[in-house]
């Protein structure tokens, strides 16, 4: 009779065994946090992220998602060597097409173009999507997919690559927060949108010996590490490819999307029917580009940028480390904005410390206005936590979800990128933030800090909140409200995954 029972169900033991090692080996390598070495601890000196004279770094804030179509379609316009793009998530639509059609479009123009992906990304966004296909069967492009996922060794799984910056030849870069999709980059009609944050940096000596001190560099050569290691594989790279009719079709679809692009937008985007090779030159036909960047940064001192670990297991908590480093040394006040805040002791510890030194504020997403459901589940467990740090906390009810990340320290150092102050973050993928010296970006990026905080509830000691007239928060079902707590308590074991 048992083994007739255990026959009947042995499909269902079998899944559910399957389920449970999958789930323990995704966990296992992170259920220890690393702490920061000291000889890390020792090479990180507050006074190596300032310099008294001005960089050859000029840097402007994009803003809005707009502003992130727009510049990458300036910069790229200008390459004449190579782009490379690295991303966490990449996925088909409107804006990511009109990047592809660029991005193939150059490489026809014989630039290297080199596409850096994040495994789960790569899966599941472009694994089924033969618009990929189409761009890595040219030549001139390569695409390589960080940490292939594979569930038979789920111990793997969880070790992702978080990084988000585009570099064109040696004349800039943009990082931050924004992954490739219309969620992000773009104006066109989808049905969710988040508000985030990047950097462009301009090189305003490319091409001399001097421009070889900008910042753009250290972003190359984290890059180059990043796209090294053995762990990257690459994404169908068969010039054969080329020759399916179906993928012939999505090459002929972005080689006319870029001719639109470029009837468009021609103050954007290089001439389509250039006929000599001086017409293509950055300095005759990127001249208004440059000259637009030149206008629209600001002076900029020592630009640093600020890493994780690239390997795919538990990590120190190098970010971290360094940004509350910075803060400790603050003389004035410190501004945190964060879409998530998801801490274990370690963290509570430091930024109790922090906020001991020196007045700190930080804002995130009000549960209620937030897109990341677990980290909704896991915050309302540990407010008290928060209040007892020192920090004043903001909860942003403003419609939709921030996704930006971005710290003020004083009125002259400010960081921006794509580490958010949760345990993933900071102890599982690989993150930058660009520390920028800079009195005029800072207090530009403080502005627009103020802004967002204006639409925010105030987080008072008793755990209730301060909340303005004008702000209105977000009515929740009831059984979201369940969900988040079940949730909420099942993930307090594998809150690091979070």
């Amino acid at each position: 009779m048992i083994s007739s029972w255990l026959k009947k169900h042995l499909a269902a033991y079998l899944l559910l065994a399957f389920f449970l090692y999958l789930v323990a080996g995704a966990a296992a390598p992170f259920f220890r946090s690393k702490s920061v070495a000291e000889d890390t601890k020792e090479a990180i000196q507050t006074a190596d992220f300032y310099q008294d004279e001005p960089s050859c770094d000029r840097a402007m804030l994009l803003e809005t998602n707009q502003s992130a179509w727009d510049e990458r379609m300036r910069l790229m316009s200008l390459a004449r060597k190579r782009i490379i793009l690295s991303t966490f998530d990449f996925r088909d639509g409107e804006s990511p097409r009109d990047i592809m059609s660029v991005l193939l479009h150059k490489a026809q123009e014989g630039v290297k173009v080199q596409i850096l992906v994040d495994g789960f990304s790569g899966l599941v966004r472009m694994e089924p999507n033969k618009l990929f296909y189409a761009l890595s069967s040219h030549p001139n492009v390569e695409i390589k997919i960080y940490n292939k996922m594979n569930l038979l060794t789920p111990w793997t799984s969880q070790g992702r690559m978080h990084d988000k910056y585009v570099i064109v030849d040696d004349y800039g870069y943009i990082l931050g927060g924004r992954n490739t999709f219309d969620y992000f980059i773009g104006s066109y009609p989808t049905n969710s949108r988040s508000h985030d944050r990047e950097v462009l940096v301009y090189n305003t000596a490319h091409g001399t010996e001097k421009g070889k001190q900008s910042s753009l560099y250290q972003v190359e050569s984290y890059f180059n590490q990043v796209w090294n290691l053995k762990i990257t594989s690459l994404f169908h790279d068969r010039e054969a490819l080329a020759q399916q009719t179906s993928i012939a079709s999505y090459i002929s679809l972005l080689e006319a999307r870029y001719e639109d692009l470029a009837a468009s937008y021609p103050t954007l985007l290089s001439c389509v029917n250039c006929q000599t090779p001086e017409e293509q030159k950055p300095e005759l036909n990127g001249s208004s580009a440059l000259s637009y960047y030149q206008t629209h940064t600001v002076p900029t001192g020592k630009i640093t940028l600020v890493s994780n670990p690239t390997t795919i297991y538990s990590k120190e908590p190098v970010v971290f480390y360094t940004l509350t480093h910075l803060m400790k040394n603050a003389k004035k006040d410190v501004t945190i904005h964060t879409p998530y805040a998801v801490f274990n002791d370690d963290m509570y510890r430091t930024m109790t410390e922090v906020a001991a030194r020196v007045p700190v504020t930080m804002m995130l997403n009000s549960v209620e206005n937030g897109d990341n459901f677990f980290a909704s589940s896991d915050y309302p467990r540990h407010k008290k936590q928060f209040i007892r740090t020192g920090m004043t906390i903001y909860e942003y009810d403003g419609g939709l979800s921030y996704h930006g990340k971005s710290v003020v320290i004083d009125d002259e150092l400010c960081a921006v990128g794509s580490y958010n102050f949760d345990l993933r973050s900071t102890y599982l993928d690989t993150e930058l933030m660009l520390v920028i010296q800079s009195p005029q970006l800072t207090k530009e990026l403080s502005g627009y800090m103020d802004s967002y905080q204006a639409d925010c509830r105030r987080l008072l000691a008793d755990g209730s909140y301060e909340i303005p007239e004008h702000v209105t928060v977000a009515p929740v079902p009831l059984y979201k409200r369940i969900a988040w707590s079940i949730v909420g308590f099942v993930m307090q074991p594998f809150r690091f995954l979070i």
